[in-house]
């Protein structure tokens, strides 16, 4: 029954249900070869890269295309084909068959050879370049390998290379090296030379070497891959050191990988650094338990030194696998398109390596749709098969079906794109499987735009169960997405049921203002005391249309409307706003006190009014306005300032209304502080205030002591020490007596001080100025009399003449200067007098 329905398939691999990806991909070669192998059985198959050649049980070649499609027929025999070979060019065939027959002859010209042996002839080998006129060589094997070449004449010349060792099992012929096996084991032969290079013995000679044949396989022209039983060995062909040659040939094999397998091998082939086995599985029936042959398997391994690294692992289901021996599989390869052909007696599998399709199909098989979506996106140029939109969408279907709405949700943006049709064939799937929401954060709003009835859909779904969401949605979404008109009646409609719902009347102001009727959309803001107002006003200028909310706005948020009404001066102006407070004199102070903050002048004329409402509501902002506002009525303050009994504000107002002495009472009577007024007496400076200050202290012991410590460097301090009564105790006196004297001191020493200083500095600036006068000074032809104008040094050098020269640099003739009427010798520079430069006395006179 297995064997039944694999029949049926294409594809014969049949992969555990592991995660490990197959490295090949498998399918049955049908069309002309079905046909064949219902009637006949096959017997061995060589590849080229152009067609194949399959040889039968009932002596016939075919050739067939790569699909499998017979080309042409050749009856060689009436038995069993043994052995097909092809030259490298494919234009020259050998055919050896059991009943002894070898016929080596051209696809493409009438060249041929017939030759029938006593003997089955097992193997048939041509030379790689047969095509070329000296090359034409071929190789038999039977019990003997013979070499046939062509001479004089056209004749072939058989010779023999090997005998004695039992049939000849296998050969293959690569460049100049023939390497064969028979029943000891594998030789090569180097045909330049004619010198055999080694012999590789077998392992296991246990084996019936007709049973489990040898397996040969040249990798390129220097490495043969051997494999017999369950054993491999890699052997590379090298060069002898000319040293060592002596009697031995220039060539010997070193081998280089060598493992054993777990099952026979009844073919090889490489791929890239790693190698292809095929393997004769035999097994333990569970029913019967007797041994049975198993399905065959193809493994991909990676040569160790002494081992393997298996990379995949596949049984192949072929036809009539349950009677197939170990000699009744090959594998044949074309090298350079890894395609591997897999031959058994009633099926032709071709294993290929696996594509990004073939990887994508499979990744798709385990569900594994994000990987594939990742896959194809990177192969989008080279994949065949899939397209990435398709596997996108089954991915989205997967993630729905998984129940992963969100995720599903947040991949239709990157899979649909920009896309409408299939975003609106999605959102209604979302929404006959109830999860609108879902996918309402991830629509698209800007290229593309979808329906407004999509958005409309959406919208509607949040309204009827998520007042939150909804307003969230219409906050994120442009207005310009869905039919404003509808959603705003929507809403009203809810809030006929609940009027009082806050999230419904933010999300109605919000519509109202993307609708642009901003007026409507202010007073829910104001009504809801939202933040929003204020952005919503600068946003869309409506300055115009809160004139008559100010009180609201102010009751909402004292400090934004403030600093909005003054940053907006210009829209709305101070009359309007102080008038709009007017019944609100506490929110008309705190706008006209940071209107003072802000500008001292702007509301100069308000500033009567400020005094009433700093008063009434920011006395300790009273005393800096008063000190800061030169717009002030001093006599109104004054009064408002008696009635509230403000001390501190009265007594700033006398002393800035030139009343100091009242003040300095006040402040005495009243503040009972003597530090205050000691500090009052010293701003104004003014001895009838200290005075009046002594005269008020001195039957006040306390007063006193505060003005024996403070009153040292403004007032002499006996002039109150003698005005002290006799007996009257005073409070920390000595410790006030002492410090008027350190003070004193204090004093000295600062005025000494000052005193070097001044001394040292008049000192040097005399050093220095004496140093400068004792210099000479340059007088020139060019230099003129400060009097007369005249060149100060005569034109003829002989003559007597007589020249004064001031320090100011000034020259003048003697007899130009006018005559000194004091007594003192020292002349002074006229010029420098009359501008009251300094006295520019003489620095010299020259004489002559």
């Amino acid at each position: 029954q297995e064997t039944r329905s694999n029949e049926e398939s294409t594809d014969e691999s049949e992969e555990d249900e592991s995660e490990e990806e197959p490295k090949l991909k498998y399918e049955r070669l049908s069309n002309g070869v079905t046909e064949i192998l219902q009637k006949d059985a096959a017997s061995c198959m060589t590849v080229h890269e152009k067609f194949l050649a399959l040889g039968t049980h009932y002596g016939k070649v075919y050739l067939l295309d790569v699909q499998g499609n017979i080309t042409q027929k050749f009856d060689v025999s009436p038995v069993k084909i043994n052995q097909i070979s092809l030259d490298e060019s494919g234009e020259h065939m050998g055919v050896c068959s059991e009943d002894g027959k070898v016929q080596v002859f051209g696809l493409y010209s009438a060249e041929e050879f017939h030759e029938t042996f006593d003997c089955p002839i097992k193997i048939v080998a041509v030379h790689p370049h047969f095509v070329r006129s000296h090359f034409k060589q071929f190789v038999t094997g039977g019990k003997k390998l013979l070499l046939y070449e062509r001479g004089w004449m056209n004749r072939w010349k058989p010779s023999v290379l090997h005998e004695g060792e039992g049939n000849i099992r296998n050969v293959k012929w690569r460049g100049h090296l023939i390497a064969w096996a028979n029943n000891m084991g594998v030789k090569i032969l180097d045909m330049i030379s004619k010198q055999r290079i080694t012999n590789v013995p077998r392992d296991d000679i246990s084996l019936r070497p007709d049973m489990y044949p040898c397996s040969l396989c040249w990798k390129d022209n220097l490495t043969l891959i051997i494999g017999w039983g369950n054993s491999v060995k890699i052997c590379s062909i090298k060069e002898r050191h000319a040293s060592e040659m002596r009697d031995l040939p220039n060539r010997y094999v070193e081998i280089v990988f060598q493992f054993d397998t777990e099952f026979y091998i009844s073919g090889l082939a490489p791929i890239c650094d790693q190698l292809v086995i095929l393997s004769y599985v035999k097994e333990i029936s569970e029913k019967t338990e007797v041994e049975c042959c198993a399905r065959p398997r193809l493994d991909i391994v990676q040569p160790l030194p002494e081992s393997c690294e298996e990379i995949s692992s596949d049984a192949l289901t072929v036809r009539g696998f349950q009677e197939n021996e170990c000699r009744d599989y090959h594998l044949e390869y074309a090298e350079g398109e890894s395609l591997f052909y897999i031959i058994s007696p009633r099926d032709v599998v071709v294993a290929k390596e696996r594509d990004q399709d073939d990887h994508i199909d499979w990744l798709l098989e385990k569900k594994k749709y994000e990987e594939a979506l990742m896959a194809a996106e990177i192969s989008q140029k080279t994949i065949k098969k899939h397209k990435i939109l398709d596997i996108g969408l089954a991915y989205i279907n997967h993630l729905v079906e998984k129940g992963e709405y969100d995720l599903a949700a947040r991949k239709c943006q990157k899979i649909l794109g920009k896309n409408t049709e299939l975003w609106e064939f999605e959102v209604y799937k979302f929404k006959e499987i109830g999860q609108l929401k879902a996918i309402s954060h991830y629509l698209p709003r800007r290229d593309p735009v979808l329906k407004p009835l999509i958005y409309e859909m959406v919208l509607h779904e949040f309204l009827e169960s998520d007042y939150e969401g909804f307003a969230t949605l219409i906050k994120e979404w442009p207005g310009d997405l869905y039919n404003n008109t509808i959603i705003v009646q929507a809403v009203v409609d809810h809030l006929k049921k609940d009027p009082q719902n806050r999230t419904l009347l933010r999300t109605l102001a919000e519509l109202y203002t993307y609708d642009q009727r901003y007026g409507r959309a202010l007073e829910i803001y104001l009504t809801l005391r939202h933040n929003d107002v204020f952005q919503l006003i600068h946003k869309h200028n409506l300055f115009s249309s809160i004139r008559d909310k100010i009180v609201l706005l102010m009751d909402f948020d004292s400090e934004k409307a403030v600093d909005m009404l003054l940053d907006n001066e210009d829209k709305i102006s101070i009359d309007r706003i102080v008038e709009e407070l007017e019944n609100r004199p506490e929110l008309q102070h705190v706008y006209l006190h940071k209107l003072f903050k802000r500008d001292h002048h702007k509301g100069q004329r308000y500033h009567e009014k400020q005094i009433s409402l700093y008063a009434e509501y920011d006395r300790p902002n009273l005393l800096p306005f008063l000190r800061d506002s030169t717009h002030c009525p001093l006599e109104k303050a004054l009064e408002i300032c008696q009635q509230r009994n403000f001390v501190e504000e009265t007594v700033y107002l006398l002393s800035r209304m030139g009343n100091s002495r009242s003040a300095l009472k006040m402040i005495m009577e009243e503040l009972q502080d003597v530090d205050k007024a000691i500090e009052f007496a010293k701003e104004q400076d003014d001895g009838e205030l200290w005075e009046d200050l002594i005269l008020y202290s001195i039957d006040k012991p306390p007063f006193i002591t505060g003005l024996l410590n403070n009153i040292g460097t403004h007032v002499d301090p006996i002039l109150l020490i003698h005005r002290i009564k006799e007996g009257m105790e005073i409070p920390n006196l000595r410790d006030s007596l002492v410090k008027i004297l350190q003070d004193y001191n204090l004093q000295i020493l600062l005025r000494e001080g000052c005193k070097k200083i001044l001394v040292a500095d008049s000192l040097s600036l005399l050093k220095k100025m004496h140093r400068i006068q004792m210099k000479g000074v340059l007088v020139e032809e060019e230099n003129i009399c400060e009097s007369c104008l005249s060149p100060v040094l005569p034109s003829d050098a002989s003559k007597s003449f007589s020249v004064v020269v001031f320090h100011c640099r000034h020259m003048f003739h003697r007899e130009c200067l006018p005559v000194s009427n004091t007594v003192s010798s020292v002349q002074f520079c006229n010029i420098c007098s009359a501008k009251h430069q300094g006295p520019g006395s003489t620095v010299l006179e020259m004489k002559k």
